[in-house]
């Protein structure tokens, strides 16, 4: 059996976006799928090498949280965050869909659709990309956009250009496996969405829009229209959004499973004192900032959020 990969993980000491501290530990990612999460299917655990400490099991469904540390054969359970993980379901139509979504998203999404269609002479450039030798043309145009967005900038988590990175996207593409499209206004690339398939169902990894056209919200138009492209195909069941909160998944979900991340760590005491501390120290924050909203001091706590 491949030797799991252990990769570095801090345990942030955070209040709002300021780290006060972080204690490093090696730990083993095992995420869960999102057609796992939904069936609420515990993961198997690979082999932890000697020098890692322990495992990040993701996108775990809250309700499976005991089972899954007892399973461990009760390791140390930590929550480092909790979430849902939205998907959009893809077996109905286009009009249905849309139907569907709040009213402000529904009416949102035409009024921005219409502005970029006035900026580009009266119609959306939006260009789909699944063969090889397209997702190869769709690649040059789509780096050049993430090398602007705050995706790299910030987080160096842009559309990758490793030549292992290129690989499997051809790969896929060759299986067709792979859908992705570009958003341009008035001629110029504006905005990219890259979604490899798992299955049946289609997952949302790299996307990011030239910040020169943030005014216009290119992404939001150009999600619409690639589940316009993805209703009209009819393969896929679902969208994935992935880990993580965020508005535009809330916006244009039809569902979602309450998930968390959870650490699953060595039972050593330098890990039992780390993750008290760690949870006394969370519960004080939450509790400060209960207070602080509780006594109508709004700006304070928007204040202690940033850090």
């Amino acid at each position: 059996m491949t030797a799991a990969a252990v990769r570095p993980t801090p345990l942030n000491f955070r209040i709002g976006a300021r780290t006060l501290m972080a204690v490093q530990r090696a730990m083993v990612r095992v995420p869960l799928s999102l057609d796992e999460a939904r069936d609420g299917r515990l993961p198997v655990l690979p082999p932890l090498p000697r020098d890692a400490h322990g495992y990040v099991v993701t996108s775990l469904p809250e309700d499976r949280l005991e089972a899954m540390v007892y399973a461990s054969g009760k390791m140390i359970g930590f929550v480092r965050q909790k979430y849902t993980r939205y998907y959009a379901d893809l077996s109905g139509g286009f009009d249905a869909y849309m139907a569907g979504l709040s009213g402000n998203a529904r009416q949102g999404a035409k009024r921005k659709a219409k502005k970029i269609a006035q900026v580009s002479g009266g119609d959306l450039d939006i260009r789909a990309y699944r063969t090889p030798a397209e997702l190869e043309a769709f690649h040059d145009i789509a780096r050049r956009i993430a090398l602007r967005t705050y995706q790299e900038k910030l987080m160096g988590e842009g559309l990758p250009a490793t030549p292992e990175f290129i690989r499997g996207m051809l790969t896929a593409a060759a299986a067709d496996d792979v859908r992705a499209w570009l958003l341009f206004i008035a001629g110029e690339p504006a905005a990219y969405l890259y979604c490899p398939a798992q299955g049946e169902t289609l997952v949302y990894e790299y996307v990011g829009h030239d910040p020169a056209f943030n005014d216009l919200s290119p992404g939001a138009v150009l999600q619409i229209e690639a589940f316009r492209d993805l209703f009209d195909e009819g393969r896929f069941a679902r969208f994935d959004f992935t880990e993580g909160d965020g508005q535009h998944k809330r916006q244009y979900s039809t569902g979602g499973v309450p998930c968390v991340d959870l650490l699953l760590l060595r039972p050593s005491l330098t890990n039992r004192v780390t993750t008290a501390a760690l949870g006394g120290f969370n519960r004080t924050v939450a509790g400060g900032k209960a207070l602080v909203e509780a006594a109508g001091l709004e700006k304070l706590s928007k204040k202690l959020r940033r850090g």
